[in-house]
């Protein structure tokens, strides 16, 4: 099947794409093991901070870049998914990136909201990116839908 427009569902998709796999890289290479943020949601002193920090940091890094991986991964796979199978309309690109991304960086957003984290909105924006690739997706549908009916009519009245 032949691949169709970068169209603007297509792009948004691209671009959430590349959000979470900044966040990846993010996780990856810069995210100390305790935010500012981590200590006041478990509400450490800087006491028990002191003491736990060295036993937990090791820890916490291995998790976040674990988790890096795997959100870099995803990022990875939505950019492919929105080059290819996605911009042939195919049901399962559009199934695989209305789960995909309800279980990444829509679930991301409502936990970070959750911990009030400093990053929650920037996050929620990222979902937003994310959703208006799946509405501009059914908006290009139906216009696409309507452009057929009405060409088929043209093509049955003559």
């Amino acid at each position: 099947m032949t691949k169709g427009p970068w169209n603007a569902s297509a792009i948004l998709l691209a671009l959430a794409g590349l959000l979470v796999s900044g966040i990846g890289i993010y996780f990856l290479a810069f995210r100390p093991a305790l935010l500012p943020e981590d200590i006041r949601f478990i509400g450490l002193s800087p006491t028990e901070v002191a003491q736990l920090g060295p036993r937990l940091a090791p820890w916490l890094s291995n998790v976040f870049h674990m988790l890096g991986g795997f959100a870099l991964a995803a990022g990875v796979v939505t950019i492919a998914l929105a080059a290819t199978s996605y911009r042939e309309r195919s049901p399962a690109a559009v199934l695989a990136a209305s789960l995909g991304g309800t279980v990444s960086i829509v679930l991301m957003a409502i936990v970070n909201f959750d911990i009030n984290s400093d990053f929650k909105w920037l996050l929620a924006g990222f979902a937003l990116v994310w959703a208006s690739s799946l509405v501009a997706f059914a908006f290009e549908g139906s216009i696409d839908g309507a452009r057929r009916t009405a060409s088929t009519r043209r093509g049955t009245s003559k």
